[in-house]
């Protein structure tokens, strides 16, 4: 059995793996540690999902699955990698790029008719969104940024835009008829099995059954009303075009995979709205919509009759509304091409750090209305940028830090990733059942969006005791984000008091709603503390994005350990997600600036994990090697010619080298490992001009979701003297 799996994932960290994972099994291959992969790709899910289409040669197995059995295991050691989120669009593109290659995957049905049609979208439905993330965290979230990171960006401090207290930058959130105003939110006092249905004038139809919850869970149930959330598009792009800001969408379409497209296509529509009342039925007949986003509609409209005629309607319509906040301004790509081209927890920090600044179609930055439909957590960037309009930008020299433990366990808070998400067909009643018993109930429209989610007991609890341990190892600030007036946050506090009395501790928490937990933490980390956010699931991933992007200038660079229930460890990276521009970069280029510290550090964490004395001097090398890389400033650089991905990997693998041939902790590996550091120094030079000898090149990877290895080989690794000494 492997000592550590090295998942294989997507876009620019896979790509980095191909560079790095030789490196890591050279290293730890030396103290006699064996290091696997699975994989675990967009590609190779979506391959292991149809095996009977396959040849022998092509089949692979269930990685995911097998990874989700090994997570509930104390065995479980797992350097887990970002992988995709796919949004449609993008797994279209996975089975077009795979069909070309020779892989008999059916075409995704938009509108399945068929029992095959209908199994194929069932299988495909089960790759999209946030599938990965759920199945392999048993386990709550430790985030935080590694001391030697923190120390870099206080000594390196990463450029802020400007506040202006005049600024016009705000968030526009709906407040009413939302997630957050029609949450309802039970304990199941006793094991259950819950059924979802909706009650109209046709009669009972059963949504989801077989739904076992054990005693102690928390579930909850809401809806976004349709009618209320296209009246607040209608004003918000009203409000936008007389305070002559950019119009921003922000949405999570990746992991709310069930409703966020649903919104998002709700925000194309509106904003098209004389185009859709004159062509709505037209689309509808040619299979357009907009929730895929603006591009895959015009994609398509170019295949319809009169197709350049719809196009100039949509150009005038665009240039009649508000500029739209744009993704590439060069390209023409814009905030509602694609529903997966701007996620919250990357985007809202962007323009946080930028002095609340977008880009406009004109190429030029200004200010821009943050459109967050439901207002569950949009007040915490509303009081981000409420307090920094007060107080003028951070100061990354000097800010203190704030941390993470998250709630995620077994499928926590998942709103809109799973699949007891429904866009209501008729209007009636939807229906949360225990048997004959009513649960929860809300009166719906068609059309509206209805959702159940729940935590289970057993997480809230080793969540909780996370929070108690990391607080006292840091011996810090440390608030409970609960809102006493939501729903699902006060079930919550009916576990977090109850267990902080108990233990002794509750003088050393804090329970505050998340509009003043981020005041509060703000004001911590200005005067240079450290402070601790408990949050759930999803504050937990927003959090980890904002507060490390506006400490450090990125989220890339953040320690995660995830410590499974069951004894194992997961340790994560790069939370930035998983990187396309870098992609599109080294294809035009062959300049790669994934930053791999990420990797770096849970590497580190990972051989601490295994326990062995060879694997412990093995990672405190490691680390020592990460502080060298960053005190030398030999991390990836933005442009072709600096330090890129590879040059990077070269200089973690000397300073590694050194570090274990100087280390007394272990004779046998300082002996080993001595010539290999002499090697690599003498050859720096030219190993680096081989790094180097391809830059500003154009490169063919042989796929974009399941490149060739050979190729990509060839690019990742061009350095036959780095390969020699490696292999």
């Amino acid at each position: 059995m492997a000592d550590i799996i090295y998942t294989k994932v997507d876009e620019a960290p896979q790509l980095a793996s191909a560079s790095l994972l030789p490196i890591i099994q050279k290293f730890l291959g030396a103290a006699g540690l064996h290091v696997e992969t699975r994989d675990i790709s967009l590609a190779g899910r979506l391959i292991a999902s149809f095996p009977e289409v396959l040849t022998a040669a092509q089949a692979q197995p269930d990685a995911l699955a097998e990874l989700g059995e090994l997570v509930k295991t104390p065995a479980a050691n797992v350097i887990k990698l970002p992988n995709i989120s796919a949004s449609v669009p993008q797994l279209v593109a996975a089975v077009k790029e795979l069909q070309a290659q020779g892989y008999a995957l059916p075409d995704y049905p938009e509108d399945p008719q068929t029992d095959a049609e209908k199994d194929a979208r069932a299988r495909y439905d089960a790759v999209k969104g946030s599938a990965v993330n759920p199945v392999l965290r048993e386990g709550n979230s430790d985030r935080r940024a590694p001391a030697a990171v923190k120390a870099f960006a206080r000594a390196n401090p990463h450029r802020m835009g400007t506040w202006d207290s005049a600024s016009k930058t705000r968030v526009a959130t709906m407040g009413a008829g939302d997630f957050q105003a029609n949450e309802q939110s039970v304990t199941l006092p006793a094991a259950a099995t819950l059924r979802i249905e909706l009650d109209t004038d046709q009669g009972v139809t059963v949504l989801k059954d077989g739904l076992a919850m054990p005693a102690g869970t928390i579930v909850d149930a809401t809806f976004m009303s349709v009618g209320a959330l296209r009246a607040f598009f209608d004003q918000t792009i009203a409000d936008v075009a007389s305070e002559g800001t950019l119009y921003s969408l922000h949405m999570k379409a990746t992991m709310m995979k069930v409703s966020d497209p649903i919104i998002f296509g709700h925000c194309v529509r509106q904003y098209l709205a004389p185009v859709f009342e004159k062509h709505g039925a037209a689309f509808d007949a040619a299979g357009i919509s907009p929730n895929a986003g603006l591009g895959d509609m015009l994609a398509k409209i170019g295949e319809m009759d009169g197709g350049a005629a719809i196009a100039a309607e949509i150009d005038a319509t665009l240039a009649s509304r508000p500029p739209l906040y744009m993704v590439n301004s060069d390209k023409g790509i814009t905030n509602l091409h694609v529903p997966s081209d701007v996620i919250i927890d990357a985007s809202m920090p962007a323009v946080i750090r930028a002095g609340g600044k977008g880009w406009g179609p004109d190429g030029a930055e200004g200010d821009t209305t943050c459109v967050i439909p439901d207002s569950s957590y949009a007040g915490v960037y509303a009081e981000t940028i409420a307090y920094f309009k007060q107080t003028g930008a951070l100061d990354p020299a000097t800010a203190g830090t704030v941390q993470n433990v998250g709630l995620m366990a077994q499928k926590a808070e998942e709103y809109g990733s799973h699949p007891t998400t429904f866009e209501v067909a008729q209007s009636g009643t939807m229906r949360v059942m225990d048997g004959d018993t009513v649960v929860m109930s809300h009166v719906v429209q068609a059309g509206d969006i209805w959702r159940m989610a729940s935590a289970r007991k057993a997480p809230i609890e080793n969540w909780i005791d996370l929070a108690i341990e990391r607080q006292a190892a840091e011996n810090c600030r440390a608030i409970f984000w609960l809102d006493a007036n939501r729903a699902h946050d006060a079930e919550l506090i009916k576990y977090v008091t109850p267990i902080l009395i108990a233990k002794g501790v509750a003088d050393r928490f804090e329970i505050l709603a998340p509009t003043p937990a981020t005041r509060a933490s703000f004001e911590d980390i200005r005067e240079g503390k450290t402070c601790i956010a408990v949050t759930g699931n999803v504050l937990r991933d927003y959090l980890t994005d904002l507060f490390p992007i506006l400490e450090v200038g990125t989220s890339a660079k953040m320690l995660s350990v995830v410590k499974l229930m069951q004894g194992g460890g997961m340790f994560e990276t790069g939370a930035g997600g998983s990187a396309p521009k870098h992609v599109q970069q080294l294809v035009e280029e062959n300049h790669l600036r994934w930053d791999s510290l990420g990797e770096f550090c849970a590497l580190g964490e990972s051989l601490r994990f295994v326990g062995t004395a060879k694997a412990r001097v093995l990672g405190k090398a490691s680390d020592d090697a990460t502080e060298k890389l960053l005190a030398n400033g030999k991390s990836p650089g933005r442009k072709v010619g600096q330090d890129d991905n590879r040059s990077s990997h070269f200089h973690f693998a000397l300073y590694w080298a050194e570090a274990l041939a100087a280390q007394t902790d272990d004779a046998a590996l300082a002996q080993m490992f001595a010539p290999l550091a002499a090697a690599l120094a003498e050859n720096a030079d030219a190993i680096l001009a081989e790094l180097k000898s391809g830059a500003g090149q154009p490169v063919d990877l042989g796929g974009y979701f399941n490149g060739d290895a050979a190729k990509i080989a060839a690019v990742m690794r061009p350095s036959a003297t780095f390969n020699a000494l490696i292999d």
